[in-house]
């Protein structure tokens, strides 16, 4: 195993979309792949937002166990990209407020589906995943193994949120869609890239200064 230090969990933080792979009901047993958008959760952890009439939520509810692939190629090129297959269980969870507003920053067009009623959440707890970041790059690791640090609780992040929005030097082509202690998810002229960290930020003095890093090398010349 030859895996860059938090490679796989930047890249869960660098893609808009996953392929959800489910045992499907019919044909039983069979695998059913199917495309569609994710975010992470503070945990990293790839979180749904799916109708209860699709295929694949009724196979996640006959059978939660799934895998999720992720990838990032540049140029399109996937075998010379990055990419991760997880597997593990799928859950439902309640649309608590920040979990809401948290996924609407990395998806706004969300907020049409979630007037419908019909569709709920689902994240996944990874037990094991698979790391492919170019030759010799690759091997497996435990879910509790992609990160060590405790997560950033929901209104700690609001305030980070808070900070960077309201910060003075702020372009206004520049958003933040979600951060944690390793880097920020922006959105420039609405095309989504990662501000990774020199280091792990452990506290929310360092996470700030981070961010105000951030803005000072995105700002405006």
């Amino acid at each position: 195993m030859n895996i860059p230090a938090h490679a796989p969990l930047h890249l869960l933080h660098q893609a808009n979309i996953g392929t959800l792979a489910t045992h499907a009901r019919q044909p039983q047993g069979y695998p059913y792949p199917t495309v569609l958008p994710f975010a992470p959760d503070s945990r990293h952890r790839p979180t749904i937002l799916v109708s209860g009439l699709a295929e694949h939520t009724r196979n996640l509810h006959a059978d939660p166990r799934a895998g999720f692939l992720v990838a990032h190629a540049v140029d399109g090129d996937v075998l010379e990209g990055q990419r991760a297959t997880l597997l593990g269980v799928f859950e439902p969870v309640e649309p608590a407020p920040a979990l809401v507003a948290r996924y609407l920053r990395y998806h706004p067009g969300a907020e049409r589906f979630l007037a419908l009623g019909d569709f709920t959440f689902w994240t996944m707890n990874v037990e094991r995943l698979r790391y492919i970041g170019g030759f010799g790059a690759m091997g497996w690791l435990d879910g509790s193994e992609l990160d060590a640090l405790t997560p950033l609780a929901p209104d700690e992040e609001t305030a980070l949120v808070d900070f960077f929005e309201r910060h003075p030097r702020r372009a206004r082509n520049l958003e933040l869609t979600g951060v944690d202690r390793y880097g920020a998810d922006l959105r420039i002229d609405g095309a989504r890239t990662r501000f990774i960290f020199d280091a792990p930020k452990p506290d929310s003095t360092s996470l700030h200064g981070a961010l105000a890093d951030c803005i000072e090398r995105h700002a405006a010349p």
